[in-house]
């Protein structure tokens, strides 16, 4: 028989107001589920329950919707891409230095169990793994309890520099073939596993390491398929510069060439459009091409910020109806961090306190994200929807004094005070802590993966630095005092 918990009286809910179409606040009031739905959203549940749950000092929130993020990789790169960027590059580190960071073999999976476990520890209960694929890949997904959309990415070209100042393609195109058709092997796999919490996307990995073919095979490939496809575009201007020398035409204006610009399609940064002030290519109107194609955009703005980038600006992108949603592209895999950082940065590019409010962007994190991923039944609570949300502590120090909840959650708080998670009506955080890993265990597997890593660097790097000299620690180490 399938178990039904009830949480009483809980200071905050965020509930789905089905009637006005937006969330809401409920104070005091009770929230129940059985099995993996929620079955009661506000007043008193006078059913039948199992398992009671005291929600006093607790407010109740929709869990959150991940709609870009690499756990294979990203968590490896903390205390070395923090401040790091190609300044003959336009400040991107994706070309001249994050090739050189990656995990071995043996690293990848406590890489994995990290991000997931800082994903979860944020609120996120819906992730979009973004990943080369890898042996243990749908195995860890399903042991984290998180709701994965597994996102297997393939490409025709490696980008590598020779001299920090030029980028260069080394293409295979038959390659490129063969891992897409490996790729959606692991997407079959994922949408037939017997969790029923994993799914698939198709994921092309960059704009400009893919041929025209592979990315309309790949549109086409997800469409058959009922699926979303995703690829990096308009990220750098490395990029952007690469596609108007090949083709003429921005990056937009060539995704809407080749007939994938539209819905279905998630761009993921999609930052540099023509006008964007690092640019100046006025003879396109990529705003209002996106604006009127359907596509969405995957927001991921602290990965960037750390170079000087910003999007101008997630709040005109909302405004004018784009679909926007939230990922976590770099380290931490903190989503409440990725929010706050989405707000500042929107107001800093506009100049303007009210180009972005708190709700937005809590939208774009619950909603927004379910919406782009094709669903309706996660990032709200409301009756039927998946039991998937999380619990913070309103009298942990960081959420007082108390007002408005969310604010104090996005702005000061953020994972501090997240307490407890479920997923699919599973408990995967109880008490600030992950459940389904040791993440100590998988800490002290990262570090030794890192010290590899430090090893192999010299050998990888074109001018031949160690790493200290390309990443110099913030202040000397000595050995004398």
């Amino acid at each position: 028989m399938t178990a039904t918990t009830v949480i009483r009286n809980a200071d905050w809910i965020i509930a789905w107001d089905e009637a006005a179409g937006a969330h809401c606040y409920l104070q005091g009031q009770d929230i129940a589920f059985s099995g993996n739905a929620l079955i009661q959203v506000g007043g008193q549940y006078d059913g039948e329950a199992d398992t009671e749950i005291d929600g006093r000092g607790r407010l109740v929130s929709p869990g959150l919707v991940n709609i870009h993020s690499h756990p294979s990789s990203e968590a490896m790169n903390k205390g070395m891409l923090d401040e790091l960027g190609s300044p003959r590059l336009y400040m991107s580190s994706l070309y001249e230095f994050m090739p050189l960071f990656r995990p071995d073999a043996e690293g990848v999976a406590d890489c994995v169990r990290v991000a997931l476990s800082e994903a979860l520890l944020s609120g996120v209960t819906t992730l979009v793994d973004l990943s080369v694929a890898h042996p243990q890949w749908l195995d860890l997904m399903a042991q984290s309890g998180l709701r994965s959309v597994i996102a297997p990415m393939y490409r025709s070209a490696r980008w590598f520099t020779k001299n920090g100042h030029s980028v260069d393609y080394e293409w295979d195109e038959a390659a490129g073939r063969a891992a897409m058709e490996t790729a959606l092997e692991v997407v079959a796999a994922a949408e037939a596993h017997p969790s029923g919490r994993l799914s698939g996307m198709i994921a092309p990995s960059q704009i400009d390491t893919c041929t025209p073919d592979l990315i309309r095979d790949s549109f086409d490939a997800a469409q058959e398929r009922g699926l979303k496809m995703q690829l990096h575009a308009a990220q750098s201007m490395v990029e952007f510069h690469e596609i108007t020398r090949r083709h003429g035409r921005t990056p937009f204006q060539w995704l809407d060439d080749l007939g994938v610009l539209k819905d279905g399609a998630i761009i993921g940064h999609g930052i540099f459009l023509n006008d964007h002030p690092s640019a100046n290519w006025p003879q396109a109107e990529d705003f209002a091409l996106l604006k009127a194609s359907g596509a969405a955009v995957a927001h991921c703005p602290t990965v960037f910020q750390r170079r000087g980038i910003t999007m101008r600006t997630v709040g005109r992108y909302i405004r004018a109806g784009i679909p926007v949603g939230i990922g976590t592209d770099t380290f931490p895999h903190n989503m409440l961090e990725e929010m706050r950082n989405a707000l500042t940065n929107s107001r800093v590019m506009s100049q303007n306190v009210y180009d972005l409010r708190t709700s937005d962007i809590y939208n774009a994190a619950t909603v927004g994200g379910a919406a782009i991923l094709g669903r309706s039944d996660i990032g709200r609570l409301a009756p039927g929807a998946k039991a998937d949300f999380f619990m913070v502590d309103v009298k942990h120090p960081a959420m007082r004094p108390l007002r408005d909840p969310v604010q104090s959650l996005v702005y000061t708080a953020a994972e501090r005070a997240l307490k407890d998670v479920w997923v699919d009506g599973r408990q995967v955080v109880r008490e600030g802590a992950v459940l389904a890993f040791d993440l100590d265990a998988a800490l002290d597997g990262l570090e030794a993966a890192q010290r590899r890593a430090e090893q192999a660097f010299s050998a990888l790097d074109f001018a031949g630095r160690s790493h200290d000299e390309a990443v110099p620690f913030a202040f000397p180490i000595r050995s004398d005092a």
